[in-house]
């Protein structure tokens, strides 16, 4: 859970900025590359997808790929584009992102019953109710944080634009 989320929201936001100004990123891929970016995240969660993920490092690194490259792109159009379409993106990725982190702190069984990961950052042996619950709190806590920095800094970017808006067309209606 912490390559993935470490992937997703720290290094993947991290090099859309390095990459902004320079990829042909259309502000109309939002839609496209957020719904690809949740699918890939819920998919990667899917049990079958983790037992594969489990058994082979290959699989394991090509997944970690498919979501790192979904990441990079969703975070790419939100630097693209205007800044309603972001805040509305950020808000609703992060709700399915959250609900996800959800699940796996409410559900009553583990749902995945895997015997460890091959490309684990430790090896703690077979997952648990314990280990799943943690993730979901990990998951839970780590995106809206990401994601909250981000929408701050575009809401208060939105509002300096239309402070700075309001006080031309203050200063232009007294020169009238």
């Amino acid at each position: 859970m912490l390559q993935h989320l470490a992937l997703m929201n720290v290094v993947a936001p991290l090099v859309a900025l390095s990459l902004s100004g320079r990829g042909p990123f259309a502000p109309a891929s939002l839609l496209l590359a957020g719904f690809v970016q949740l699918v890939a995240l819920w998919v990667w969660h899917a049990p079958t997808v983790q037992h594969l993920a489990a058994s082979s490092s290959a699989a394991q690194a090509a997944l970690m790929s498919v979501l790192a490259g979904a990441a990079i792109w969703f975070w790419c159009a939100l630097i693209a584009a205007s800044q309603w379409r972001g805040l509305i993106a950020l808000l609703l990725t992060g709700k399915l992102a959250c609900l996800l982190g959800a699940l796996l702190i409410f559900a009553p069984r583990d749902l995945y019953n895997l015997d460890g990961l091959v490309l684990a950052l430790c090896t703690t042996g077979p997952s648990s109710l314990a280990d799943q619950q943690l993730a979901g709190l990990l998951m839970i806590t780590a995106c809206p944080l990401s994601y909250l920095v981000t929408s701050v800094a575009l809401a208060a970017r939105m509002l300096a634009r239309l402070d700075s808006d309001r006080r031309l067309t203050d200063a232009s209606a007294r020169a009238r």
